[in-house]
């Protein structure tokens, strides 16, 4: 039987490389490329915020016009382009007073107040787009809170012009579930009924995470061991219940790597290329690395990297905490980020005095891709990670990571075992300082007195493969699941 070419409409607040804050970003520009090689007919809606210059995309002629409810009919343009080396069409939805700003969902210090009306707007919008294009999907794709009112808006504002079409959504981090006014009902037109405690009601207000895990006819997770997560008191940040009611359209599927852009073979941003049969360019790009930090340019020295943002979740605390116990050992550091500001004085006063640090406050791609060549080590002490995609790339660079099992990384990274030989990384599991603490200086042991065991779990780690392409083929199991089930319901 000759598996069916689907139509596809991707929403998602941001898309790599035109905006990006996080790891949903990159996955909305990976999977839909994926997607398209595996045969669909895929298109990608995104804001167009003004930091993406217009200049470099295609206007169309019409506007579009989004229904509001008591704010009646508003108007948005519509810019076209294709996302980075593929011919996938993307979408942006243009309306300055929603997405004229500096910022994808704050100012740099709070969120707006506003980002209710923005993503309802945004989300109405995809609709509008489809038919405006007369692109009639077979799945809606939603991601995260932003877009998490799609799966309600198919089923009740637009069930007529979409009457065959499912909904997934994706929830890349629970964390944020998109909580406002109960009062944003009515913008979305969905019908009161609709706010209950099974669906959008949440301590009086209204939870667009929790209706869309509600609505979708499948939900999914960007790992298994985070599917697993979201469904307990510790990881599900209020929701482990409703997730648990929809436990049987729950799905876990590991995010993939774009190797086009992550291969220390080809990277156009480090010192040297290198491969696992020939890792002389590694010692380049690590001493490259040093000079960029201003660090002792010694490739005996165990080096340790960090990309993410400064925020409690990737575990900056526990990183602050051990900080000053790290360098007093034969031990350097470099950290590449930007967040909280607490953290970004904190390790600005470290880098002033200590000679085995270096500090970078922002965010450079190129940077980021210097740090996973040059580096022996990479440091993930997240307190949860629904994926992580460092690590990953780590892996393919031969740098070790040293990571907290949880999600995605729990997924991804064995534990080193000398005596068995296995392992492409080191993991702990108590989100505590001594564990931390412990576990670099184990993995640093490793790399000083096990220097031939550290080099075959680079060689092993380099040799891992986590496909965008495989991952794509997981997620047409859950859109033809989601069909399935729309398809049953649907019967008389």
């Amino acid at each position: 039987m000759t598996k069916r070419k689907l139509n596809i409409l991707f929403a998602a607040s941001e898309v790599a490389p035109f905006a990006k804050t996080g790891g949903l970003a990159d996955v909305a520009s990976a999977l839909p490329k994926a997607l398209h090689k595996l045969g669909h007919n895929i298109k990608v809606v995104m804001p167009r915020y003004y930091l993406i210059n217009p200049d470099n995309l295609e206007k169309l002629p019409a506007p579009l016009g989004v229904p509001m409810g008591c704010m009646g009919e508003l108007w948005a343009g519509v810019y076209r382009s294709k996302l980075p080396n593929s011919d996938v069409e993307i979408y942006f939805i243009d309306h300055e007073n929603y997405f004229g700003r500096d910022g994808l969902y704050d100012n740099g210090y709070e969120s707006y107040n506003d980002n209710g009306d923005r993503f309802i707007f945004f989300s109405k919008a995809v609709f509008q787009l489809a038919k405006m294009l007369n692109f009639v999907p077979d799945i809606f794709h939603a991601n995260d809170w932003h877009t998490a009112a799609i799966p309600a808006l198919l089923k009740t504002r637009f069930v007529h012009d979409f009457a065959y079409a499912a909904s997934v959504l994706t929830i890349h981090n629970l964390q944020h579930q998109g909580i406002f006014d109960k009062e944003l009902i009515k913008l979305m037109e969905i019908g009161w009924e609709h706010y209950n405690p099974f669906e959008f009601e949440s301590m009086g207000n209204i939870n667009l995470l929790k209706g869309g895990i509600a609505m979708a006819d499948a939900v999914m997770t960007v790992s298994h061991k985070y599917a697993q997560e979201i469904q307990t008191m510790e990881y599900g940040f209020g929701l482990q219940q409703h997730i648990q009611a929809h436990s049987y359209k729950l799905f876990g599927i590991l995010n993939g790597v774009d190797y086009s852009e992550w291969d220390p073979s080809h990277d156009k941003y480090i010192a040297a290329n290198y491969t696992v049969k020939d890792m002389q360019g590694k010692k380049i790009c690590k001493k490259d690395l040093q000079k960029t930090f201003n660090l002792p340019q010694n490739e005996d020295t165990a080096l340790i990297g960090f990309v993410g943002r400064f925020v409690e979740q990737k575990g900056i605390g526990l990183i602050a905490s051990v900080i000053n116990s790290l360098l007093d050992h034969n031990i350097q550091i470099v950290m590449l980020g930007t967040g909280e500001k607490w953290a970004e004085d904190f390790f600005n006063h470290i880098a002033f005095y200590r000679e085995n640090f270096g500090i970078y406050i922002g965010y450079s791609n190129e940077l980021a891709h210097k740090i996973e060549a040059g580096a022996d080590m990479f440091l993930m002490p997240s307190l949860f990670e629904p994926c992580g995609l460092n690590q990953i790339y780590s892996l393919k660079y031969g740098t070790l990571p040293i990571v907290r099992a949880t999600g995605g990384l729990d997924d991804t990274i064995e534990n080193f075992d000398i005596e068995r030989g296995k392992g492409n990384g080191f993991k702990f599991y108590d989100a505590t300082p001594p564990a931390l603490l412990n576990t670099v200086l184990w993995a640093v042991d490793t790399f000083y007195n096990h220097k031939k065991e550290f080099k075959e779990m680079q060689k092993k780690a380099m040799q891992e493969h986590f496909s965008w392409i495989d991952s794509a083929k997981e997620y047409e199991k859950v859109y033809e699941y989601a069909l399935d089930l729309l398809r049953y319901k649907n019967a008389p």
